[in-house]
């Protein structure tokens, strides 16, 4: 590591290797550690140089040196480049450099400006707090040392300030900036005014020292001091100043941070109440407070007397307690006296157990204490001018700093902590709320509310800072309860636009889910370990406050209209990556005789371009995993997409490409085209209905779409307070009344309201009926001082006596005290258990014994029947009425089954032995086809009893007649196209159709007896009769559904490519997204022909849509789709009408019909190759560039992708 020091890098330690070199190696580590302390002696010298430089003090005059200036710096430089243990700092700090050096600098000679600058650089740098030091506080146990030694030394600093002459002349320096103008200021003024801000901030920051100042209240604390020095000094008017003047805005934040260190300990309802007139209700506070003390005194010393014994401590006896077992089967003995009897517990002369840190309660953070009178004063004054004249305008100013993101993180919670206290002053002291205008509105209970909700949310996720976050929520829960207390405040004043006002506000925030979802929420997410006690205290008496102001607007409107909100969970549709769907290609020439001639003018205009560029068009996707040489046919429909946009240069220059990129064939025309014959070529291209082959990518997840539906509803208060009716709730409650001594009686009344409401209101007693909730009862009833606890002493009599009387009833309820109750418990505990059986269908049903015993019966009888569902056959023998679901269930629940899923394979699956026979027959088969190209087909043909391909393919590996499956695939034979291309009434399609195999070995199918209506409608697809299925195409092309046919046809070959990649498959619905697609589905004809191709018919009042089956292998679906393919006779003019005349065109239209053979063969190639068939293409001669041969080649499914072969 490079020593922060530049001394330390010359040549004046270099003894030490020398030195080490001598030494033996068990002493080596010693030697190591004597090596550090000089390297820190050395350091400490760097320091101490650096400080005697500074100067010295004589008397009460400082003298400085003439290098003063330059140590400062040197100063600042090592602290910039300090480690993390801080040890730099933790030096000054014991050295007391800020006391006996910068200080008196400071007061001295504070008109070297240079130097007034650079010992205010060094005073904040060694004042920052000792968390942003450190980063946070350290657990382990060196670095918490070092934390914990620099807080030491920054509270020596903070008692170093609390004199008058450091702020006077802070005061001083700060005035005569602020008298500068903003075009007279410059920027080191600016400067010097943020660093003395920040100083002020870092020295108000520092904590107390409890133990070190063990000051009580009405006493004077070193921030009581501080406070008072800034007062005699003026700051803070200069602080009033900044918040109140419209032209520093930019000091908004560190005048609104310096403001909420300097109240932190304050409590604003005690502030407001300071002088002559409320003495006397503090005396009368403290009476009461020293009158309980003294009756539980007197009590307990009552007790003591009555308890003590006549006789002597030594014959005390010993008594036997009967009914309390000791450790055997015997009595407890009791070895004290009777007045000791209540004292015993089981728990005496254990060792309590330890609580891990991370569960236990989280501690306060601040505690709040009566400052001096004279502060009191002063700070109250301070509060009033502030109200007065610079709240709303600087809470404005600081909440537009918030909103365009211009502050630092979490500079928000200053906010919220100045809108609660100043809002708790002004409604204890004057109540105007004109003095708070700008932040009481319903945009501040929307961002309280936002900020409320993040802060819990944080504090749930964000485990190591759940602290932080919780303090943070606490704050906000203040907020936003000052802003409920002002708005009640409000509805009670004489104003009638006051009033107004207030009913505004509350119709807003009762009619939004949010604001009323909000308590329910911090109510279940509340937890002890991070969020103190004061937290929940808050949170019950906000709730209380919402609760009451709830209930009187209900009463008041008759009605209430609220907002509802319901999510809905809706999974997003799986959504397949392709090009242009075929649906846009098109179809009726008509309609392209409008779009040519606009094209042709500028097709002629770029053809004798010179400029026209081919590097700005690629015609093939490098980044795919299709090769280049399979991308033609995308290539030519990316040329008629340009061409179909009006893109005419585009189009032309992508034809060119790929030109150069597939110069073989000339199936994007010669190198040497004529200009006229190459725009012919892309008419053509235009006017081809090209085939457009789905390019089926990856799958975007599937994602939960949550759906928000927002409605309107009547509100009912009663139904609203139901929801508190939680176990949640009441424990929260119940913890909070644990500590009802320390609560003030605000709080008892809060607590004491809500658990009445509960039982009374909703009329669920029971639901308090809790053990740790009774043991705080008993303790209740039993103190001394319970005269001041009356309304909690009067609810625990009403609830032990509901008790006690549904105890008279149902023995049961004393079981019941063991556990927490939510409403169904409490109902059934009142009504009778079973009770709500028939009312709530999300209740399993009851079985009786003799039920479960006619269950296990059954069960055991059929669960080795084969050929049979057992829990069909349990549900058609069982006397009362049972679904196969709760069948399932509670034979689960009885243990007679491990799993649910162990019905799921049963369900419908009817299992058929080999018999003996069958076996013999198979394996003759076998043998007898085992030499032939399809032995499997051959076998499922002559095979008597008829099984499915899997069980046959899975039973001749069980007899070892073969090894792997692969055997059983049906041997590909490699054929070869002819020389001659066929011609004539013989298509394309019909050649390829032939040589194709008849069907490849699909994936496994499913059981025998569950896959009837696939077998069938797969052999339907089959044996169709394919001179009807021509007839039906051929007509339908006729009336003009090509374009519904070609997508019919690619809806086929995508499912066909799916199942090849997926290796399973399912029936997939045909979906017509387009016009002409759904009037085709309407058509009688096309249905026609969609159930003679094995399409399945909608289920009737089931389903929507056509489906392709799952049984029609990939094979076939290619085969299917291949016999849509138009014939070239159908291109041909219809009868009936007369042919063009050829005249000086003939030879234009021959071109046009090469052209157009070639364009549609090269398609045709490339659908094949992406089908499976592999081309391999050569120019034959004789008819150079139109014809080719070519060869066929199907590659197995579990072969290795090879390619094509040469």
């Amino acid at each position: 590591m490079v020593s922060p020091f530049p001394s330390l890098s010359e040549g004046r330690i270099s003894w030490r290797p020398h030195h080490l070199c001598l030494l033996s190696p068990p002493t080596f580590p010693f030697c190591w550690l004597v090596c550090q302390c000089v390297d820190l002696y050395i350091m400490n010298c760097e320091l101490l140089a650096t400080c005697s430089a500074l100067g010295y003090l004589e008397g009460d005059t400082y003298h400085k040196d003439p290098d003063c200036l330059e140590s400062v710096k040197d100063l600042i430089r090592y602290l910039r480049h300090e480690d993390e243990t801080r040890g730099v700092r933790q030096q000054l700090g014991a050295a007391q450099i800020l006391q006996t050096d910068l200080l008196p600098i400071l007061t001295q000679h504070h008109q070297d400006r240079p130097l007034f600058d650079a010992v205010i650089r060094l005073m904040v740098n060694l004042t920052q707090p000792a968390l942003l030091c450190f980063g946070s506080v350290p657990k382990d146990p060196c670095p918490r040392h070092h934390f914990l030694q620099a807080l030491d030394y920054l509270q020596a600093y903070k008692e170093a300030f609390a004199s008058e002459k450091p702020f006077g002349v802070l005061s001083e320096t700060l005035y005569e900036l602020l008298q500068l103008g903003w075009e007279e200021r410059q920027e080191e003024d600016n400067l010097l005014i943020e660093r003395i801000l920040l100083l002020v901030r870092n020295i108000l920051h520092i904590p107390a020292n409890l133990d070190r100042e063990k000051s009580i209240d009405d006493g004077a604390s070193v921030h009581d001091q501080l406070l008072w020095v800034i007062h005699l000094s003026g700051l803070d008017d200069l602080l009033l100043f900044l918040a109140s003047s419209s032209a520093e805005q930019q000091w908004s934040l560190h005048v609104l941070e310096i403001i909420s260190l300097m109240f932190r300990d304050q409590n604003p309802k005690l502030l407001a109440g300071v002088g002559q007139g409320h003495l006397a209700q503090e005396r009368s506070t403290d009476v009461a407070e020293l009158e309980v003390l003294r009756q539980r005194e007197a009590a307990e010393r009552k007790t003591r007397a009555l308890q003590r014994g006549h006789r002597h401590s030594r014959f005390g006896g010993s008594y036997i307690i009967q009914g309390l077992k000791s450790i055997g089967d015997r009595d407890l003995i009791f070895h004290k006296g009777l007045h000791n009897l209540q004292n015993y517990s089981s728990d005496l002369g254990k060792q309590p157990q330890r609580v891990p840190k991370h569960r236990q309660a989280a501690q306060e953070l601040s505690a709040q204490r009566r400052s001096a009178l004279s502060v009191r004063l002063f700070l109250r004054d301070f509060c009033s001018e502030f109200l007065e004249n610079c709240y709303n305008r600087l809470m404005g100013s600081v909440k537009g700093l918030l909103l365009r993101e211009r502050a630092q993180q979490h500079d928000e919670v200053y906010y919220m902590w100045a809108l609660a206290f100043f809002m708790a002053f002004n409604r204890a002291a004057s109540f105007q709320p004109g003095l708070v205008s700008e932040t009481l509105s319903v945009r501040t209970f929307h961002f309280i509310e936002q900020n409320l909700t993040t802060y819990y949310e944080m504090m749930l996720t964000d485990r190591k800072e759940a602290t932080s976050w919780a303090h943070r929520t606490h704050l906000a829960l203040k907020a936003y309860q000052e802003l409920l207390a002002m708005v009640n405040e409000m509805d009670a004043a004489p104003d009638v636009a006051m009033r107004e006002s207030s009913h505004i506000i509350k119709n807003n925030i009762f009619y939004v889910m949010e604001y009323r979802e909000l308590f329910l929420t911090l109510f279940r997410k509340f937890d002890e370990r991070h969020q103190p006690r004061s937290f929940l205290r808050d949170l019950v008496e906000t709730t209380h406050l919402f609760l009451k102001m709830l209930e009187r607007f209900c009463q008041s409107r008759g009605n209430l209209l609220v907002q509802n909100k319901q999510k809905k969970r809706k999974k997003k549709e799986k959504v397949l990556n392709q090009p242009v769907a075929s649906d846009n290609a098109p179809c009726i020439p008509g309609g392209l005789e409008a779009v040519w001639p606009s094209l042709v003018e500028q097709l002629h205009c770029c053809v004798q371009d010179p400029e026209l560029s081919l590097d700005s068009m690629v015609p093939f996707d490098a980044a795919s995993e299709v090769p280049v040489e399979e991308q033609r046919a995308a290539a030519m429909v990316r040329v008629q997409d340009c061409l179909l946009a009006g893109q005419a240069s585009q189009a032309l220059t992508l034809l060119r490409s790929a030109r150069e990129v597939w110069p073989e064939g000339d199936v994007f025309g010669s190198q040497d085209i004529p200009r006229e014959e190459e725009i012919q070529l892309l008419k053509q291209i235009l006017y081809t209905p090209l085939p457009r082959q789905p390019r089926v990518e990856e799958e975007e997840e599937e994602e939960q779409l949550q759906v928000v539906q927002v409605s309107e509803k009547e509100f009912n208060f009663l139904d609203y307070l139901k929801r508190f009716a939680s176990s949640a709730v009441v424990r929260a409650y119940t913890l909070l009344l644990r500590t009802y001594p320390q609560n003030s009686p605000h709080t008892n009344h809060c607590v004491a309201k809500m658990l009445h409401r509960l039982a009374h209101d909703l009329n669920m007693e029971a639901l308090l009926f809790q053990l740790s909730l009774f043991c705080l009862f008993n303790h209740l009833l039993s103190d001394p001082a319970a005269g001041a606890y009356k309304e909690l002493v009067t609810f625990a009599k009403y609830i032990l006596g509901k008790f006690f009387a549904l105890a008279a009833v149902n023995p049961k309820v004393f079981v019941e005290l063991l556990f927490w109750k939510n409403t169904a418990v409490v109902q059934e505990m009142a009504e009778g258990y079973g009770s709500l059986d028939g009312r709530s269908s999300h209740r399993p049903p009851v079985w009786s014994p003799e039920e479960e015993a006619q269950l296990q019966e059954l069960y055991l009888t059929h669960k080795d029947v084969e050929g049979q569902d057992v829990a069909d056959t349990i549900v058609a023998h069982l006397k009362a009425p049972r679904t196969r679901k709760q069948v399932i269930c509670h034979l689960v629940r009885l243990g007679l089954a491990d799993s649910v899923r162990d019905f799921q394979s049963r369900k419908r699956t009817h299992i058929v032995l080999w018999t003996e026979d069958q076996e013999l027959e198979l394996q003759r088969l076998f043998e007898e086809f085992q030499d032939s190209d399809d032995v499997l087909g051959h076998v499922m043909k002559n095979i008597t009893a008829k099984r499915s391909r899997a069980r046959i393919v899975d039973k001749l590996l069980a007899l070892g007649l073969v090894a792997d499956r692969r055997e059983l695939y049906k041997k590909r034979q490699k054929k070869l196209v002819p020389s001659n291309w066929p011609k004539g009434e013989e298509t394309l399609r019909d050649f390829c159709q032939k040589d194709l195999p008849e069907e490849d070995l699909p994936e496994e199918e499913g059981e025998e007896d569950g896959g009837n209506r696939e077998d069938a409608e797969a052999e339907q697809a089959q044996g169709h009769s394919a001179r009807l299925a021509e007839s039906l195409r051929h007509n339908l092309y006729l009336e003009g559904f090509s374009a519904p046919l070609l997508w019919l046809q690619n809806c086929l070959l995508r499912v066909a490519d799916d199942r090849e990649e997926d290796g399973c498959s399912s029936a997939v619905p045909l979906v017509p997204l387009t016009e002409e697609n759904e009037e085709a589905m309407e058509n009688e004809q096309f249905q026609q022909l969609l159930i003679k191709l094995g399409v399945w018919p909608p289920a009737s009042g089931q389903e929507t849509f056509w489906r392709i089956p799952a049984k029609l292998s990939p094979t076939q679906l290619r085969r299917v789709a291949a016999s849509l393919s138009q014939a070239e006779e159908e291109k041909e003019p219809l009868p009936g009408l007369e042919p063009k005349v050829l005249g000086e065109q003939g030879l234009e239209e021959a071109h046009q019909t090469e052209h157009q053979a070639q364009a549609l063969r090269a398609l045709l190639l490339a659908h094949r190759k992406e089908a499976g068939l592999v081309f391999l293409e050569a120019p034959e001669s004789g008819v150079p560039g139109i014809q080719k041969k070519k060869r066929f080649q199907m590659q197995d499914e579990d072969e290795n992708n090879n390619g094509p072969e040469a």
